[in-house]
């Protein structure tokens, strides 16, 4: 249904006005078969790993979603990990000091994270650190002076530190730098006013009150009861939030030049090649269903009202 033939796309106007070129190319990416016969090939193929070719990049679609996913990964990773160490704290205090202007403040905060626009927060990182100030790298995933690493994990922090390679590690750090302080301020926002809601709620808990009333400090009955009973709905959230992050970064990406899976998605978009933009879909379904199991998980760890079985 979207407008445009994806053969034009990929041959251009020239070769898209040759009927021979056009069967041949049909033929070749099997776009001469009815829609149920190409759907049940693609499972076919799915199930031994392969996804297609890219009319974009001319390569397999797994070979380039295996560089996009780990790029965003890293960015994601230590995004979500800054904005949960942040917003743990923000939330808590704003919700042990309700009402005055500590609570007051961090609430004012979070509303104006969450209402700024993460491109146009971007564009302003860009231009005050990195060519204003020159504090941090600008654009990519490393200088162009900066051999990749040998590839072990995918995220460039980690497999410089694996290979020993300080210098190289620093430049990663210095270019994942704005991408991950852009991205960390709408999730901040966002799990701050969810982790203060969450903590005044079992701040009014029975257990919570009895705990003050045998004479244990606020900040002991925070640490040791409070957090604890409202771990559970903060987790849900910190994972609903890695994957937003991990799958909706494509304005992010394209202000950094970031080659992640944002990146990719738009591109292929632009292009019309369905085989890459499907595989993006699937890359993001898993990566829900794998987050998902992942907090199913540790919902056993932290609760041990939850049964395994």
């Amino acid at each position: 249904m979207v407008p445009g033939d994806p053969v034009r796309a990929a041959l251009g106007e020239g070769a898209s006005s040759n009927p021979a070129t056009v069967a041949a190319y049909e033929e070749k990416f099997g776009l001469n078969k009815s829609v149920p016969e190409r759907f049940v090939v693609y499972l076919g193929n799915m199930l031994s790993g392969d996804l297609g070719t890219s009319i974009t990049t001319g390569r397999p679609v797994a070979d380039d979603l295996a560089k996009a996913v780990p790029a965003t990964g890293e960015v994601a990773f230590y995004a979500i990990i800054l904005s949960l160490a942040v917003a743990v704290v923000l939330g808590t205090l704003a919700a042990y000091r309700r009402g005055k202007a500590t609570d007051q403040v961090v609430r004012v905060v979070s509303l104006v994270g969450l209402s700024i626009p993460t491109f146009w927060m971007a564009i302003l990182a860009y231009n005050f650190f990195f060519l204003e100030l020159g504090w941090v790298r600008g654009s990519g995933r490393l200088s162009p002076t900066i051999t990749p690493p040998p590839r072990i994990t995918g995220f460039y922090t980690v497999d410089f530190l694996l290979n020993g390679d300080s210098v190289g590690f620093f430049d990663a750090v210095s270019h994942l730098a704005l991408p991950v302080f852009v991205l960390s301020l709408f999730t901040i926002a966002l799990l701050t006013r969810f982790i203060r809601t969450s903590v005044l709620e079992v701040l009014d808990a029975d257990y919570a009150r009895a705990a003050r009333a045998k004479g244990l400090t606020g900040p002991r009955v925070v640490f040791a009861y409070v957090l604890r009973g409202a771990a559970l709905p903060i987790l849900t959230m910190v994972g609903i939030a890695f994957g937003t992050l991990l799958s909706g970064t494509v304005l992010v990406e394209a202000v950094f030049a970031w080659p992640g899976l944002g990146t990719y998605a738009y591109n292929a978009a632009k292009g019309l090649d369905l085989l890459a933009v499907t595989g993006v879909g699937l890359i993001i379904g898993i990566i829900y269903l794998v987050i998902n199991f992942v907090i199913d998980v540790l919902y056993g760890l932290l609760d041990p009202r939850v049964r395994l079985s």
